[in-house]
């Protein structure tokens, strides 16, 4: 018999963990455009911030409220940005284990997203996750590219710094519309440039400047031996 005087408290369960929380809901992106277009985003920019104690997603899960757990209402923003957090893999961005929401999510649009991602997702991002940066771009209407800064609780329009260019002052970064060839993909392309206006640069340019580099290096080098021969044939050797 349990004593009347006992004052007995409900159980009271903890809010799911990183390891228990679903990570794949097994919906593919929606065309090759878009997870090549996520891709040019993602991994330049982790690239730029492998110094700094940053992370950068794309495709996953962000959750931020248990309840929101229970009804199964949640989604992966398709390319986001958290700073001032450790560095290290994750399987989501949980919310309430990281402390903070990401600071610049973007979004990718399609047709059957398109409404959902400027309306329903952007009041989430600005209400309920406070996101301090919000952009969107469709992959297939590259006119199609809005920015969003926080400013006290709503969101107000980035304006254009100059056609197809917006400002991430979170990232000091800017979003430029590109046209050019990614992975054998020629097309219009969003993507990441410094204020000064230099693109942050794929695995594949990278590499394209390394070769062009050490091209310049060896035609050098072989200019400067090309040189010493016309003096030895004239001077003969060089004194020690």
């Amino acid at each position: 018999m349990v004593d009347p005087n006992i004052l007995t408290l409900p159980d009271v369960m903890a809010p799911p963990t990183e390891e228990q929380l679903t990570c794949d809901d097994g919906i593919p992106m929606e065309t090759q455009r878009h997870k090549l277009q996520m891709d040019f985003l993602v991994d330049p920019l982790a690239d730029w911030l492998s110094q700094e104690n940053a992370f950068v997603g794309g495709n996953m899960f962000v959750y931020f409220s248990p309840q929101q757990v229970k009804t199964h209402d949640y989604r992966g923003p398709d390319v986001f940005v958290v700073l001032d957090v450790p560095r290290r893999e994750r399987k989501s961005w949980v919310v309430w284990e990281e402390g903070k929401a990401p600071d610049v999510v973007i979004e990718l649009l399609s047709e059957s997203t398109a409404q959902f991602d400027k309306q329903e997702k952007k009041t989430i991002y600005q209400n309920r996750l406070r996101v301090p940066e919000y952009f969107w771009f469709d992959p297939f209407n590259p006119e199609d590219l809005a920015g969003f800064s926080l400013r006290d609780g709503v969101y107000e329009p980035i304006q254009v710094d100059a056609p197809g260019k917006l400002i991430s002052r979170q990232l000091n970064l800017a979003l430029v519309v590109w046209a050019g060839s990614f992975k054998g993909v020629e097309a219009i392309w969003l993507r990441w440039a410094t204020l000064e206006g230099e693109l942050l640069p794929t695995e594949q340019e990278r590499a394209e400047q390394e070769r062009q580099r050490a091209e310049q290096e060896k035609r050098h080098a072989q200019d400067l031996e090309a040189l010493l021969n016309r003096y030895r044939e004239r001077f003969g050797d060089l004194p020690d």
